[in-house]
């Protein structure tokens, strides 16, 4: 797309400027956290050529995720935290566990999980269907990293029905209790606002008058951006921005140029999987 059809983007305030992260400028790729050795895999695997060509960007995020799946270090964090407490009576907590940075490779950090922390929404369903396989008020869900199994003895709601908080017990892994899946959990995190970024366009050829008779900003989508203010692991604190990041199970992240002292901003860079869906 051409600097003035990004200039009339920024113009109507669909995006901010040139740099962001839903655009495919060099600032923009940088910002989202697109490693240069990703970006130059992509052009190398493109080849050369005179004619004038549409690139798919998921040949672009293919190469990114290859990248990051080696370099970005694990944390685990939740986009939107649900309180869980565990029972008082149960001696199980605090509980410390080494986790890999990134798997295959030696260097670890600490993981603690306490008589609170916190999963996300989308990981608890009061009633489960035959394909959810995680947390609900009738089916149990694994704890990544430390081995342990959540069941569900109440759930808190306000008067509008939103639940509240989560009261659970747990119990040591066995073959007996096995779960269907595991989950990812905080305890000991920050508070950090978490931008997650979809296609800014409807059509892959947005300024096709054949495709988009009403020009390519009729075909903006107007839910290409999505804020959430979640927790992520503590260790994260100072990290200096474009640090990338895998958000287990969800995806890989990098660190804006919005933050601040005390308050960290993340990008998505990509999602783990072109088709990420979990049950």
């Amino acid at each position: 797309m051409s600097k003035r059809k990004i200039a009339k983007l920024i113009a109507e305030e669909i995006v901010a400027d040139y740099d962001d992260p839903r655009l495919f400028t060099l600032t923009a790729l940088r910002r989202r956290g697109f490693p240069p050795q990703a970006i130059n895999t992509f052009v190398k695997k493109l080849g050369l050529t005179g004619a004038l060509t549409q690139l798919d960007p998921l040949m672009l995020e293919a190469c990114v995720r290859d990248e990051l799946n080696v370099t970005a270090q694990r944390v685990m964090a939740v986009l939107d935290p649900i309180k869980v407490n565990v029972l008082e009576s149960q001696e199980i907590l605090p509980f410390t566990v080494s986790v890999p940075n990134i798997p295959g490779q030696d260097s670890v950090h600490s993981a603690t999980i306490q008589n609170t922390f916190y999963i996300d929404r989308a990981d608890f369903r009061e009633t489960a269907d035959k394909d959810y396989r995680r947390l609900s008020s009738d089916q149990t869900v694994g704890l990544k990293h430390v081995g342990l199994v959540a069941t569900v003895v109440k759930v808190d709601k306000a008067p509008d029905g939103t639940i509240l908080a989560l009261t659970v017990k747990l119990a040591k892994l066995t073959d007996a209790n096995k779960p269907k899946a595991f989950i990812q959990w905080v305890s000991d995190f920050t508070e950090a606002e978490i931008r997650d970024y979809s296609r800014l366009f409807r059509h892959k050829c947005p300024e096709d008058t054949e495709q988009v008779p009403g020009g390519f900003l009729s075909d903006c989508n107007p839910d290409s951006l999505s804020t959430y203010h979640g927790y992520v692991e503590r260790r994260v604190e100072g990290s200096p921005v474009y640090t990338s990041y895998q958000f287990e199970r969800i995806g890989y992240y990098t660190v804006d140029q919005d933050s601040r002292s005390g308050k960290l901003v993340f990008n998505n860079t990509v999602s783990l999987r072109e088709d990420s869906g979990k049950s």
